[in-house]
């Protein structure tokens, strides 16, 4: 980091600039930030964090020898709405009205009004900001039924909608100059673009698809939504932004959420047979192609050396990858954690994290701390010098010292994980405890199996995770004091509505809240 006097540092903190870099005609050349999540994309199926793994990943590869990767980094839940509100806001997803699950495709937004997310604090702070890609945090159609929200959280609902109308409470509202995306999940109508808050075009058609890989629900489809070339389409998006905004004197942030390789799993013609895997691999390898169209774009835009390019993926592997047919080729999505998307376990929310920043980054390195995808506002703010407030981003720690190699020190003394069925779990170094018997999402034994085999298995987890990495051995009945005090942990960040230093904030919802009543009873 550059250094500066304690007096310069305060001085800028004060007035909310930039700690990073010096004019440079007319532009503080604090580093343009691009956020590129993929969808259900397996720790063990980047070669940089697999070497055994059977999916060539080149430019993943390149992103990673030149910048540092993460190996101990967690989503904050093992399902994909969950996390992409933790990145937005920088907040535990169970202290908002989301306790398990996921919104759909007609689901109201989850962030609320006054919430300040990411894309916002940038904003003020003098960059650009641009949404592209899978939304899936909610936004208000104009639904003009009677459903009520219950209802239309539902992932096979098909609501009637104006689409004429904007939509309200999106991306614009949450801080984003410039939006392009759909509303919920490639699998999830209405399959419908839309740009700045605006339906691209009114669906005429209805669409869907029965094949397993390649499945979506049943839904209203717009004549420019290809669900084959949607991948493409975004990046093509991506790609022109990075251009228009290369030319600017001010920085920009741009989030690009990926719908891939989540279902449906459609790899184009290019990659087809590609990495001799099956057809999940060949859409991983159309992931990591996109990820290459970005740096390229990058770099012919001569920008890429100040250019904060972040790359991992929103939980672990889903089953629709189909792990027994990968695994005749010798392939683990999951690398060696014990399950995937959805679980509790690590292979649920245990995931590549890259971070590549030529000019001010490490190159060709690696970190073992434990971080989070909740991490991003702290950094952001760290990076342009904005002063949080307590009741902002209460579950986020800044990395900054991590990518630019200023410290080596644990960032995080405890992490929550939380399952598709609003389970908890809590890490600190070494340990983890599971508040859950199983799985507590798809994997078994999963709560059906333990309810239907009538499985005695106990309340709780405990792992050694430095030891058995592959969670096989539950020490809760050797280590009793141990799991009381990390229980007790895991109660205090709850109640305190925060798991930063601050002011105790309120959780949203907290009335009938059951996934606690084990952490605070």
């Amino acid at each position: 980091m550059i250094k500066r006097s304690i007096a310069w540092l305060l001085f800028l903190c004060a007035i909310g600039g930039p700690v990073w870099g010096q004019k440079k005609k007319g532009r503080t050349e604090v580093p343009n930030i691009v956020y590129i999540l993929a969808d259900d994309l397996g720790y063990g199926d980047v070669k940089a964090f697999n070497p055994d793994g059977k999916i060539p990943t080149p430019n993943l590869d390149r992103m990673a020898a030149n910048g540092i990767r993460f190996t101990d980094a967690h989503t904050s839940s093992a399902v994909c709405t969950p996390t992409r509100y933790g990145i937005m806001t920088g907040r535990y997803n169970w202290r908002s009205r989301l306790k398990s699950g996921v919104v759909s495709g007609y689901s109201r937004s989850l962030i609320k009004p006054g919430r300040t997310t990411v894309a916002e604090m940038l904003k003020a702070q003098g960059y650009s900001t641009a949404f592209v890609g899978k939304w899936h945090l909610g936004w208000d159609w104009d639904i003009t039924s009677d459903e009520p929200d219950a209802v239309l959280d539902k992932l096979n609902t098909i609501a009637e909608v104006n689409y004429g109308t904007p939509v309200k409470n999106g991306p614009s509202t949450h801080g984003f100059d410039y939006s392009f995306g759909f509303c919920g999940s490639l699998d999830m109508a209405p399959y419908v673009y839309v740009e700045n808050g605006q339906a691209t075009m009114v669906p005429t058609r209805t669409t869907i698809s029965v094949d397993e890989k390649g499945f979506w629900r049943k839904g209203p489809t717009s004549d420019d939504f290809d669900h084959a070339n949607v991948l493409q389409d975004l990046t093509d998006r991506a790609v022109d932004y990075i251009v228009r905004k290369a030319k600017d004197d001010a920085p920009f942030f741009l989030y690009f959420p990926l719908p891939a390789p989540h279902t449906p799993i459609l790899p184009t013609t290019e990659f087809l047979g590609k990495s001799n895997t099956n057809m999940y691999g060949d859409f991983v390898m159309q992931v990591d192609d996109v990820v290459g169209q970005i740096r390229e774009v990058l770099k012919e835009r001569g920008i890429s050396e100040n250019t904060l390019l972040v790359f991992t993926s929103d939980n672990g592997c889903s089953p629709r990858a189909d792990f027994e047919e990968l695994a005749r080729v010798g392939h683990d999505p999951s690398y060696v954690f014990r399950g995937g998307k959805a679980d509790i376990y690590e292979g649920g929310h245990h995931v590549p994290f890259i971070v590549e920043w030529p000019d001010k980054g490490l190159k060709n390195a690696q970190s073992s701390k434990i971080i989070c995808t909740t991490d991003l506002f702290a950094t952001c703010a760290d990076l342009t010098g904005y002063k949080t407030k307590d009741n902002e981003a209460e579950d986020s720690y800044s990395i900054l010292p991590l990518i630019t190699g200023e410290s080596d020190k644990e960032i995080r003394e405890f992490t929550v994980h939380h399952s598709v069925n609003g389970s908890f779990a809590i890490r600190q170094g070494d340990w983890k405890l599971i508040v859950a018997p199983g799985s507590a999402g798809w994997s078994y034994p999963t709560l059906q199996d333990i309810k239907k085999e009538n499985l005695d298995l106990p309340d709780m987890q405990l792992y050694n995770l430095r030891k058995d990495i592959g969670e096989t051995r539950n020490l809760v009945d050797q280590e009793p004091e141990r799991a009381k005090e990390l229980l007790k942990a895991l109660k205090k960040i709850i109640l305190d509505g925060r798991s930063t230093p601050g002011k105790k904030q309120e959780n949203d919802a907290t009335e009938d809240w059951k996934q606690i009543e084990m952490i605070v009873n």
